[in-house]
């Protein structure tokens, strides 16, 4: 038992579009479809839907930080909150407290955006059923559940103004993330370096080209993300 909370990387293998990887995407399909389906009922436990949820990503993200620190392994050049999916679930848990529609329209973006491309190409050196396995795939999921949550449940429509409001604040991001990495001479929001592992980055080019090839991606993203909302998802929960 003690292993699965260890750093040892051997016995817990990851690989990508295994059979655990495909698990955790199984699972985030679902989990989206049920949202939908039982957004009535959720409508009447709202408060304590988002309690759980709440509870959910708080408790794994601060079990994540005690599995670091327990071992000497936390260290200022990657564990502070300026990886895009750290700064997600930040907003996501101030979502959930206070259900502010600004905040809603900053996650829904970057939070969707961002933890869907980290759940297909994760940047995971440990395995099933390692602790860190569970906790990564666990808090990213849960940051597009609780977008797709005020998405479905509170119906609360992504905009153009929140589009650019989001794209506005990723960039800030960048900056902090940009100045962090040579104070602490870390990756965050991999400004620095391409992940180790394979990852869509791969094909953007070289540094310091990628980066901007990012920035064209995210846009991009972004105004996928609202023209399949405003065309399509609203009208059909609004019904």
């Amino acid at each position: 038992m003690h292993n699965l909370f260890g750093h040892e990387y051997d016995p817990f293998p990851f690989s990508p579009y295994s059979f655990s990887h495909f698990f955790m995407i199984t699972m985030l399909i679902i989990g989206s479809v049920l949202i939908y389906y039982f957004r009535e009922f959720l409508r009447k436990h709202d408060k304590t839907a988002r309690i759980i949820m709440f509870v959910s990503l708080f408790l794994f993200e601060t079990l994540y930080h005690i599995w670091l620190y327990k071992d000497g392994y936390w260290d200022i050049s990657f564990t502070l909150p300026l990886q895009l999916c750290s700064l997600s679930l930040i907003l996501c848990l101030i979502l959930l407290y206070t259900q502010c529609k600004i905040i809603f329209q900053i996650v829904f973006f970057i939070g969707i955006s961002g933890a869907f491309m980290a759940i297909l190409t994760p940047e995971l050196f440990l395995g099933f059923p390692h602790f860190r396995y569970f906790q990564f795939f666990i808090t990213h999921i849960l940051i597009i559940w609780t977008c797709l949550y005020f998405l479905f449940i509170h119906q609360l429509a992504p905009t153009r103004r929140g589009m650019l409001s989001s794209f506005l604040f990723l960039n800030l991001s960048a900056v902090c993330a940009y100045i962090a990495n040579k104070i602490t001479n870390g990756n965050y929001m991999f400004l620095a370096s391409k992940p180790t592992n394979g990852s869509l980055l791969d094909y953007f080019g070289p540094f310091p080209l990628y980066i901007l090839a990012l920035e064209v991606s995210a846009l991009i993203l972004f105004f996928l993300l609202f023209l399949i909302c405003d065309k399509v998802i609203m009208k059909v929960i609004q019904k």
